[in-house]
């Protein structure tokens, strides 16, 4: 895998049957097994008030993670950026740092957070008149304003979160996650505060300087995870920061997202070029068929999330199968189900790197949901083992 690093995006899943606490174990023996089969990074995402979900706080698992391996970067992707402080941020990974100095990257994401002018939202709302994306070979990497490649097609399948905005599930999100009366910081400034504090140069408007302990100079890799060109994308490359373009939420916006942080990328301490990772959501097995049989639950999951009520724990193949689609249920997640890399070792790998050219990504980021932990490690065993012949 040296060409291409490869990093793993754990979601903590729950399967149906099963508890949070066994997901934990699940995840720290999948981390193991990724350190010792050569993936360059394993991060946590964070999620609220998903049944299906237990990574609720990246780093109490990264700890957790941290003292069960030894080499293998570890991050958050991402810490939702929304409804904390950078003080707070800077403390958690600071902490983290100093037991365990140079092996972790801080991901910063927007969820939760207030909205900018200039922000350029995920995709317009399922059932909207849209421009169709750009696709290849079943990727959908493209977007609104963004001319498709040479041999590229197009589908119809830009979805947006402006109806998740309105659910009762986001007003309860907030008034669970902020205190009363809060009013999350501006994304830009927030991320030039946690710069800031890590590299000591904190000062107020009246001059009153500001040392975290641990935390100033910690070791840590910061990036930035979006799904557009809208403020995420730009704030990284004004800063010199990583991007990394999440392929798996919002597959008809990776170019764009990619173009607008290369665009707006200015030369740093830390990098002197764009630095780019995207990520894929996959499931890999011996062959196509029993890969697709893995992949069942996946649709009825994605559903679950972009329906507003949650994230189900993950369905068992008969379980999805019993569900009763509607066509509103299918437009709400063909482009994921469309996107979703399954199949054997050799043609995920081939779509992967079909991803990498036509991003011009850096590294990739797998994320694979199985309803059985032994599959969900056996995919990675495989992607792994066909990645590194390439």
């Amino acid at each position: 895998m040296a060409n291409t690093p490869l990093t793993v995006l754990d979601l903590v899943p729950v399967s149906s049957g099963s508890n949070a606490a066994q997901a934990l174990r699940n995840s720290i023996d999948l981390a193991q097994h990724a350190e010792d089969l050569g993936y360059a990074r394993y991060w946590f995402a964070e999620h609220h008030l998903n049944p299906g979900v237990a990574g609720t706080s990246p780093a109490v698992v990264l700890a957790l993670t941290a003292a069960a391996t030894s080499t293998i970067r570890l991050g958050a992707g991402a810490v939702q950026m929304g409804h904390r402080t950078a003080l707070a941020t800077v403390e958690e990974f600071g902490l983290l740092d100093a037991l365990h100095p140079g092996r972790f990257d801080l991901g910063l994401g927007r969820s939760g957070g207030r909205s900018a002018p200039d922000a350029v939202r995920e995709p317009a709302l399922v059932g909207a008149t849209t421009v169709p994306a750009p696709v290849v070979d079943g990727l959908t990497p493209g977007g609104q304003g963004v001319p498709p490649a040479e041999g590229w097609g197009r589908i119809p399948a830009r979805f947006s979160v402006e109806h998740l905005l309105r659910h009762p599930r986001f007003a309860l999100h907030r008034r669970l996650l902020q205190l009363p009366g809060a009013e999350s910081q501006p994304y830009d400034e927030q991320v030039a505060d946690v710069l800031a504090l890590l590299d000591g140069s904190y000062t107020t408007a009246d001059g009153v300087e500001a040392h975290v302990v641990p935390g100033e100079g910690a070791d840590l890799q910061v990036w930035i995870l979006g799904s557009s060109a809208g403020i995420s994308a730009q704030v990284a490359g004004a800063h010199g920061l990583r991007f990394a373009a999440n392929y798996h939420v919002s597959p008809a916006t990776v170019l764009e997202a990619v173009a607008g942080y290369r665009a707006a990328f200015t030369p740093s301490a830390e990098l002197d070029r764009p630095h780019v990772s995207v990520s894929a959501d996959v499931v890999v097995a011996e062959d196509e068929a029993t890969a697709r049989e893995l992949a069942t639950g996946y649709g009825l999951w994605v559903r679950s999330i972009r329906s507003g009520d949650g994230a189900i724990a993950f369905p068992t193949p008969e379980e999805a199968r019993a569900y009763r689609w509607t066509d509103a249920d299918r437009a709400l997640v063909e482009d994921r189900t469309q996107t979703q890399f399954v199949g054997s070792p050799a043609q995920v790998a081939d779509q992967l790197e079909t991803l990498r050219d036509a991003t011009g990504a850096d590294e990739l980021i797998i994320t694979t949901i199985t309803h059985r932990h032994e599959d969900r490690v056996e995919s990675h065993e495989l992607l792994a083992e066909e990645w590194g012949r390439r």
